[in-house]
């Protein structure tokens, strides 16, 4: 009998015996499904056309409950998540050396098609639903990991922390020059914004074609963000590779283990709120708009210690009667992330462009928010139920297809 594999939307794991590991596999199978409730919200803030809206501004009731809720996503989600994928990234990338190994196969050949196919499925994503795509950034960035691989987890550990320390670095400088320097933008600055934010808005109200091209317009801006984080990507990419090789996410229940992951936690949560909150209030309110980009700074520098606080305390939870039910509720979306992930950015093109409703700009994030959530409750239940009947979510079993350049197996 074999263990159903297990993919987030970046890399898969071969599927493995009932064995003491399966505890251990539903673990990680319930963070990516964690993680994919967390990328929801985040992305859906620039779908709708939330983001970037700044002081207290949160759509257009600009209500009391919709400045709470975009307030609490920026504190509490924004670049959390995508950097727990990140490690997860890493994680996985272990395990499937491991399958790699177990098969008998040669892994580069192996893990360059899969990189392959995600960075095809990326671009795709992004040109026609969604310019924020993670798949074509790790698929680009994971080279580094497969040209990194035989490298020993204590120099990889010490690389990870060399990586974040010199993008650190360089943050801080632009946040510094930012709140010091006075740009002189004043209201030619604004109101240029202002036209900016017009412009796309008339583009994602508009037909198919208004919508591609305004996506393919905004991969400028998304090559910039690669460029401010990939640093911290490929630092999350080396961390969870070092977990992985060290398998310190196996046996969560022994003393050893669950001593660090509560260190962790409140660690985690002493750096990593205060940040989120520093970033909430300067993105959203009440700081004024020159302390946006230094307080998004520090929030997505302190962002590692709440993605470390949030899967630690999961992993403890998860020790627990009450946490082992809600991993075995959160592990089926995770086996198909990235079906799962493609389908949210179909519905919410049907909501928020020309696709379908054009409710871009239309929409206060208090009713988007909860959409989302009730969206995401959908996504656990049918992922529950194609997870009894299949091994393999839909593009799961295509991209599983590509890395091995074959059929996958009867039964997926």
């Amino acid at each position: 009998m074999k263990r159903p594999e297990t993919i987030e939307p970046t890399a898969a794991i071969e599927p493995a015996a009932v064995s003491p590991r399966l505890h251990r596999i539903v673990e990680i199978d319930a963070l990516r499904g964690f993680a994919l409730c967390g990328i929801l919200p985040a992305n859906v803030l620039v779908m709708s056309g939330l983001d970037g809206l700044s002081g207290g501004s949160a759509g257009p009731t600009a209500s009391g409950l919709d400045q709470v809720a975009h307030w609490l996503v920026m504190a509490l989600v924004q670049t959390k998540f995508y950097l727990l994928f990140s490690f997860l990234f890493g994680y996985s990338f272990t395990l499937q050396m491991g399958a790699a190994e177990r098969d008998g196969a040669p892994f580069a050949p192996r893990m360059l098609r899969r990189l392959l196919g995600l960075f095809v499925l990326g671009a795709l994503h992004a040109v026609l639903l969604y310019p924020g795509d993670i798949l074509t950034t790790y698929a680009l960035l994971g080279l580094i990991l497969l040209a990194a691989r035989a490298v020993d987890p204590a120099r990889m550990w010490r690389a990870a922390l060399r990586v974040y320390g010199v993008v650190a670095g360089l943050y801080l400088l632009l946040g510094a020059a930012v709140a010091l320097v006075d740009t002189g933008e004043g209201d030619e600055g604004l109101a240029a914004s202002a036209a900016s934010a017009a412009e796309l808005t008339t583009a994602y109200r508009g037909g198919p074609a208004d919508v591609v091209r305004a996506n393919m317009d905004a991969w400028s801006d998304i090559l910039v963000g690669l460029l401010m984080m990939g640093g911290m990507v490929v630092a999350a990419f080396l961390a969870g590779f070092v977990a992985g090789r060290r398998r310190l996410l196996a046996d969560t229940g022994t003393p050893e283990r669950t001593a660090r992951l509560r260190r962790v936690c409140l660690w985690g949560l002493a750096v990593g709120l205060p940040g989120g909150v520093l970033m909430a209030a300067g993105t959203v309110g009440p700081l004024g708009a020159r302390w946006e980009i230094p307080a998004f700074i520090l929030g997505m520098l302190t962002a590692p210690a709440l993605s470390a606080a949030y899967a630690s305390g999961l992993l403890l939870w998860f020790t627990t009667p009450r946490g082992a039910r809600l991993a075995a509720r959160l592990a089926p979306a995770g086996r198909m992330a990235l079906t799962n992930y493609l389908a949210q950015s179909v519905v919410m093109a049907l909501v928020f462009t020309g696709y379908g409703a054009a409710l871009y700009g239309r929409v206060g994030a208090a009713a988007v928010l909860g959409g989302t959530l009730l969206f995401y409750g959908f996504q656990l239940a049918a992922s529950a139920w194609l997870m009894s009947r299949h091994r393999l979510g839909p593009v799961e079993r295509l991209l599983r297809a590509v890395t091995l350049w074959g059929r996958p197996a009867p039964g997926g």
